[in-house]
């Protein structure tokens, strides 16, 4: 039985640093106890939260599902919505009936039946990419063997599987660049909702509030990097239909981590964001799944990306992942 943990990194959680949980981590909690939970993710809040607790979850390209009714507002071009539920199908069935527009958000334009991916029944032989580092910084030994063994099983289902690097990831690291850009687009609506609650803002509110504005030299330098990395992935995915790689750099942990060492270095608790940021920067889809259990018995999950619109093929790839995962089925009896 796999035990469900905390996490907050949700930065609108006005709990986060008095033991509350974050809407991605209730919505996890609640995908592991129900059929079916729903979290925004400005970071990680859908997919780490699903690693955490064992369960799966998508975000899905940015705009894919409407935001209405999700706020605030700021920064929309960041946040996204996604589902959460306890087996790929029961994932599939809900993104089918959240995605496309719905003539209030203004990034929700593109019908659900419009798709880039190979779909369920491709013609070839799936070509998979995968990395445990390439510029995102360390990863804790049994998360990087979880990959690996999940790029295994792929290739031994026959899939095309090659361990690559992203050079535009080992240029300019993603989580920089979100901190840069967020400090500047969300310090004010983090003002606004946290007014007079000062006490019970997530730690990562906190912080937000002590860096130094982004200068506007630094900040279009940032946004120009983003654009890079986006590149990077095109280029990546013209040769590669999914990419594979951690959801968190660490197994589940503890609530209200602060801090932890991986291969010697001390790294802040928001590095276990490094490998679920850049697809919030740059909006492609990317799915978290278990795969792999800790030696003390947590969930470690694995993240599946692809290149916009492309759900169905992460979606097709993790249904044969979950019929090859070690810790399939391995949920809370209720």
């Amino acid at each position: 039985m796999s035990k469900a943990t905390g996490r907050t990194n949700n930065p609108w959680d006005l709990k986060g640093s008095s033991g509350g949980s974050s809407g991605g981590e209730s919505a996890a909690i609640a995908a592991g106890m129900s059929p079916l939970g729903l979290a925004s993710d400005l970071s990680i809040s859908v997919r780490g939260p699903a690693a955490d607790t064992g369960v799966v979850s998508l975000k899905p390209t940015h705009g894919r599902i409407p935001m209405t009714g999700i706020g605030p507002r700021e920064p929309r071009r960041n946040w996204h919505v996604g589902p959460m539920a306890r087996s790929i199908r029961d994932l599939a069935l809900a993104y089918s009936v959240l995605a496309g527009p719905d003539g209030a958000d203004g990034f929700a334009t593109t019908p659900r039946e419009f798709d880039t991916g190979l779909g369920a029944t491709p013609d070839r032989p799936v070509r998979v990419g995968w990395l445990v580092d390439s510029g995102l910084g360390p990863t804790d030994p049994e998360v990087a063997a979880t990959v690996r063994a999940a790029a295994d099983a792929l290739q031994n289902a026959g899939a095309q599987v090659d361990a690559v690097n992203i050079p535009a990831l080992e240029r300019d690291n993603p989580l920089e660049l979100w901190n840069k850009l967020m400090v500047m687009e969300v310090r004010p609506a983090f003002r606004q909702v946290t007014a007079g609650h000062e006490d019970q803002m997530f730690s990562y509110t906190k912080f937000l509030e002590i860096l130094p504005d982004t200068s506007v030299e630094d900040f279009v330098q940032a946004e120009q990097a983003v654009q890079r990395i986006r590149d990077g992935f095109a280029e990546y995915f013209h040769q590669y239909d999914v990419l594979l790689l951690p959801v968190t750099t660490i197994p589940a942990h503890k609530h209200q981590l602060e801090d932890f060492t991986l291969g010697g270095q001390a790294m802040g608790a928001f590095h276990v964001s490094s490998t679920t940021v850049p697809f919030n920067l740059t909006g492609h889809p990317a799915l978290s799944m278990r795969f792999g259990t800790s030696s003390d018995g947590m969930p470690i999950g694995v993240q599946l990306a692809a290149n916009p619109y492309a759900e169905s093929t992460i979606l097709h790839i993790a249904s044969l992942l979950e019929t090859l995962t070690p810790a399939r089925d391995q949920h809370p009896a209720l």
